[in-house]
């Protein structure tokens, strides 16, 4: 292509070149990955706006990676903007907040942000895009006390359609900063973030893993605890078969288990007493439960850091009046999901409410808030047959459609995304989706950064 390579600073990358180009276009998602005609290998704002010009000069897709943990539409052709270079962090203690690059990654922050004694909203696995992860809302492990990622975005450097740079806030464009938070991001490509931290250094939790044999006695213990706990423990419960292989502890391998994930902002003591009821469900197979300094907040839910393939959904339930799943119906949701699926698959319910059901001072586009679950579905796909992954996912929601109230924008990874119910849609309230629609026609047009 003839790109115009002497406008940027980074490396321009074509299919020819085929082991960078491979390298570059490689993210966490091996399952699927962009297959664009030209790489361009951002090292700032500059460079981002020139391949938006460029994109929309020719009429060309565009699409953004910067860890490729998300990929659920990979883009064929086009241009892919790669932002992994883009990786500066800068905190300001004494305002609480923090600068991030398009290409952070949550690890990168929380090692900053503890020297000073503070935290982000950063969600279970620190390899995650910070930028990519609050865009689409973010719900992090101090979710139920702080709420969203989204609402403590103080400022968006944001390249649009036009190839402008714009420094977003809610005083210099109103509408484009209410749409960025927890719209998603088919706005522009964000070059950076300025976010609010929080004044946490360690946090009482950890996991309690239990039999799979105790599944819905966990399942239900659970939720019945949920019902009782303050703002300040956000949790959820995560039912998976962990694969038998050396790596693991020799107690856990080839076992299926439902494990409860556990953040407590609070002393130790009161941790303690919180999590009783659960301990009381049955026994153990582990238990780490403990006071975590936020830097190892990793510990918590000690989720897979090497590449694989995979996809998955989420709904949301029990917002809008609506109770939750009956018996008969998590019964079903565990047959389908259990050791019987066609690949390995995770099932994981989170407890919302607390801070995720309030606006913001400044509102933004997450939408229902009033929602009290996020239930998540991920299959690993290597080797399995993809359209019988996909029809056990939208057979589980359709076993919860009574209860489902709409989906949120994180936790949707490849082609069984596709398979939550009204798409993008069901992530919004109809006004707000509405507004969206019409904000995304203004400035986009052409659709450069893709539809929804």
């Amino acid at each position: 292509m003839d790109f115009p390579v002497e406008r940027v600073r980074g490396k321009v990358l074509s299919p020819g070149e085929e082991e960078a180009y491979d390298e570059e276009r490689s993210g966490f998602q091996s399952g699927y990955r962009h297959r664009p005609d030209v790489i361009v290998c951002a090292t700032g704002p500059d460079d981002v706006c020139a391949a938006v010009e460029y994109a929309g000069a020719h009429k060309l897709p565009l699409a953004v990676q910067a860890t490729g943990h998300g990929l659920a539409s990979p883009v064929h052709g086009g241009v892919l903007v790669s932002t992994r270079r883009m990786a500066e962090v800068r905190v300001d203690a004494a305002a609480r907040t923090a600068r991030i690059g398009a290409g952070v990654r949550w690890g990168q922050v929380v090692e900053e942000a503890a020297r000073f004694g503070l935290a982000p909203l950063s969600g279970s696995g620190p390899g995650v895009g910070a930028v990519s992860y609050t865009l689409h809302g973010g719900i992090g492990l101090m979710a139920r006390q702080y709420g969203y990622a989204a609402d403590h975005v103080r400022s968006i450097d944001v390249v649009t359609a036009d190839a402008r740079l714009r420094h977003v806030t809610p005083d210099s464009e109103p509408d484009l900063f209410w749409a960025l938070r927890g719209g998603g991001g088919k706005f522009g490509v964000v070059t950076g973030l300025e976010i609010g931290l929080m004044p946490v250094g360690q946090f009482y939790g950890g996991r309690l893993i239990f039999d799979g044999e105790l599944v819905e006695d966990v399942l239900e213990g659970w939720r019945q605890w949920t019902e009782t706990v303050p703002e300040e423990l956000t949790s959820s419960v995560t039912v998976l078969g962990y694969p038998d292989i050396p790596v693991l502890p020799e107690h856990l391998r080839g076992r299926y288990v439902a494990q409860v994930q556990v953040v407590h902002n609070g002393s130790q003591a009161e941790g303690e007493r919180l999590v009783e009821p659960l301990r009381a469900i049955g026994p153990r197979l582990e238990e780490t439960l403990r006071t975590i300094p936020y830097a190892e907040s990793a510990d918590v839910y000690r989720e897979p850091d090497q590449p694989h393939a995979y996809q998955g959904g989420n709904v949301l339930l029990g917002g809008g009046g609506l109770g939750l799943p009956d018996k008969a119906a998590v019964r079903s949701v565990l047959q389908l999901t259990g050791p019987g699926a066609p690949a390995m698959t995770v099932l994981s319910l989170r407890h919302l409410g607390g801070a995720l059901g309030r606006e913001p001072e400044v509102p933004n586009a997450v939408g229902h808030r009033d929602a009290r679950y996020l239930l998540g579905v991920l299959s690993m796909t290597e080797g399995a047959d993809p359209v019988a992954l996909r029809a056990l996912q939208e057979r589980v929601f359709e076993v919860v459609a009574p209860w489902t109230v709409g989906s949120n924008l994180n936790f949707r990874y490849g082609r069984a995304a596709q398979a939550v119910p009204g798409g993008v849609r069901a992530a919004h309230d109809p006004d707000d989706y509405r507004r969206l629609a019409g904000l995304k026609a203004l400035l986009d047009p052409v659709g450069l950064f893709g539809s929804g």
